[in-house]
C-alpha cells in the first residue's frame, strides 16, 4: 500500500491478534471438528461468544478467517448481533476473507451474500440424514472427493433462497440447499459436519424435546460418525490449510478494503512528494515500470508521464477494493492495473525498468523474498525506489515506539538483504520528512 499499514493502523487504533475469528451463538454449538483442525494448522482462534454477551467485533482488521456457528434463533429474525454478523459476512465477502459458515451461520451467509433465509416448509429437521453432493462439489476446494452420498447430523427448521452465482454442493430431498459456496473462499454447511460425540451429547441435552423426536440421536453418535468422519476431517483440514496459505494476504485485505473509498482523500497532501520521489527513478520514455502497492494509484499519472504513451506502466495490489478505487479515480488511462501478490509477480524475468514501492516492504511476510523476485523481473540496471513519506524515527515517535532495530528498511539490515537479491544500494535516504532508498539491479 502506498501508505504504511503500521501508520494506518494506528490511527485507526490498536488491532487485535490475527487469527481465526469465531462466532459462538450457545455453548453446545462450538466449533469442535472445525476448531481442531485450525489448531493442527498452526492458527489461532478468537471465540466471540455472543451467548455470553462478547460484543460481535465492528471490524475483521487482523482477521484471517470468519467462522459462524449456528443457533436456536432464526436467521431472517432481529436478534442481538445480527445486524453486526451479516456486516461482517459482508465484510469478509467484499474482501475474499476466507469463511465458514454452519447451520444459522449459513442462513446468515446466504443473506449476505444477496439470499435470503426463510421458514421450512417441510417442517424440523433434526437427526441423522443423508445428503447428496452436486456436480459442483467436485471441483471445490473444500468438497472435492467427499462420496455422492453422505451422512451427517440435522438439526434445523428453516431453509434457504441462494443469492445468483453460488455454487450449490450438497442437497437433500426435503430441503435442497445442504452446502453451498459463495465467491471462492465462503461456504455454507446447514448440517452439523463438525460434531462429535460429545457435541451430539451437548446437543441432545440442551433440547430434550427436540432431541425425542429423533430416535437414537445420542445412543447411536458413536456408530453414525463412523462414516463421515474422515469426509469431515478432509474437508475442514482443507479449509484450515486454505486459511493458512493466504492469512497474510487475507489480513491486508481486510484492513485495507473498508478504507479504499476514503483512502485517496485521507492521504491526498502526499501528492507532490510521491512525485518528487518517483523522479528518482529516472524513467525514460518507453521503459516499463510497476508500482507495488499501488493502493489507489496515485503515483500511476507520474510514472506514465515519465516512460510517455509508449511506454507500460502497471499498478500491482493484492486488495480488489483498492484497486476498484484506483479505477473510480481514472487511474486506467494511466497505467493498467494487476491484481497479484507482490512476492509472486505474473510477469516474465527482465522486463521492468523501474519499481516504486511506497510503504510495501514492511508489511510482506518474507521481505527478502519480495525483493528477489522485484529483481528477477527488472532489467539488468533498472532501478528500485521504497518511499514514504515520513522518516523512521517520525514515524516511530508518532506511534509513540522507538525504533526497532529489526526494521527491513533499517540500512544495516536492508543493505545486505538487497545485495543477496541482486541489487546494490545506490542510495539511502533517511530523513525527518521523508525516507527512500535507490537500489540498481545488478549487471
Amino acid at each position: 500500500m502506498s501508505q504504511p499499514l503500521a501508520a494506518a493502523r494506528t490511527a485507526a487504533g490498536p488491532t487485535r491478534q490475527p487469527g481465526v475469528l469465531v462466532v459462538e451463538h450457545v455453548p453446545h454449538e462450538g466449533p469442535y471438528a472445525i476448531g481442531a483442525a485450525l489448531e493442527a494448522a498452526g492458527l489461532p482462534v478468537r471465540v466471540c461468544r455472543t451467548w455470553a454477551g462478547d460484543p460481535v467485533p465492528d471490524t475483521l482488521a487482523g482477521a484471517v478467517a470468519l467462522v459462524v456457528m449456528g443457533g436456536p434463533t432464526a436467521a431472517y429474525e432481529e436478534f442481538t448481533g445480527r445486524a453486526a454478523e451479516l456486516a461482517l459476512l459482508r465484510a469478509a465477502l467484499a474482501a475474499e476473507v476466507p469463511v465458514l459458515a454452519v447451520c444459522l451461520g449459513a442462513q446468515l451467509l446466504a443473506i449476505a451474500a444477496g439470499g435470503r433465509a426463510r421458514p421450512g416448509e417441510a417442517g424440523a429437521q433434526i437427526g441423522w440424514g443423508e445428503v447428496r453432493t452436486g456436480q459442483d462439489a467436485r471441483t471445490d476446494a473444500l468438497f472435492a472427493d467427499v462420496p455422492e452420498r453422505l451422512r451427517v447430523l440435522h438439526w434445523h427448521g428453516d431453509t434457504m433462497d441462494l443469492p445468483a452465482g453460488a455454487a450449490l454442493l450438497a442437497s437433500c430431498d426435503r430441503y435442497p440447499v445442504q452446502a453451498f459456496r459463495v465467491g471462492g473462499a465462503a461456504w455454507g454447511l446447514q448440517f452439523h459436519l463438525e460434531v462429535d460425540k460429545a457435541a451430539v451429547d451437548a446437543f441432545a441435552a440442551a433440547f430434550p424435546e427436540e432431541a425425542a423426536t429423533a430416535p437414537r440421536l445420542r445412543e447411536s453418535a458413536a456408530a453414525e460418525l463412523t462414516e463421515p468422519a474422515p469426509h469431515r476431517d478432509r474437508v475442514f483440514d482443507r479449509f484450515a490449510a486454505l486459511v493458512a496459505a493466504r492469512a497474510t494476504r487475507t489480513a491486508n485485505r481486510a484492513f485495507f478494503t473498508p478504507m479504499a473509498g476514503t483512502w485517496e482523500e485521507r492521504f491526498a497532501a502526499d501528492g507532490p512528494v510521491y512525485e518528487s520521489a518517483v523522479a528518482r527513478l529516472g524513467l525514460r520514455p518507453g521503459q516499463t515500470a510497476l508500482d507495488l502497492g499501488c493502493g489507489t494509484g496515485r503515483v500511476l499519472p507520474a510514472l506514465r508521464a515519465a516512460v510517455g504513451d509508449e511506454g507500460v506502466v502497471l499498478g500491482v495490489d493484492v486488495t480488489p477494493a483498492m484497486l476498484d478505487a484506483a479505477a473510480r479515480h481514472g487511474r486506467t488511462g494511466h497505467a493498467g492495473l494487476l491484481l497479484a501478490d507482490a512476492c509472486r509477480l505474473p510477469l516474465p524475468s527482465a522486463t521492468v525498468d523501474g519499481i516504486f514501492s511506497a510503504g510495501l516492504i514492511n508489511h510482506l511476510p518474507e521481505p527478502a523474498t519480495g525483493l528477489r523476485e522485484w529483481a528477477r523481473v527488472t532489467v539488468p540496471g533498472g532501478v528500485l525506489v521504497l518511499f514514504h513519506p515520513s522518516g523512521r524515527a517520525e514515524r516511530a515517535a508518532r506511534h509513540g515506539r522507538p525504533l526497532d532495530p529489526a526494521d527491513p528498511l533499517a540500512e544495516t539490515n536492508l543493505r545486505p538483504a538487497l545485495h543477496a537479491a541482486g541489487w546494490q544500494l545506490a542510495g539511502y535516504e533517511d530523513a525527518t520528512r521523508h525516507f527512500l532508498a535507490r537500489a540498481v539491479r545488478a549487471t
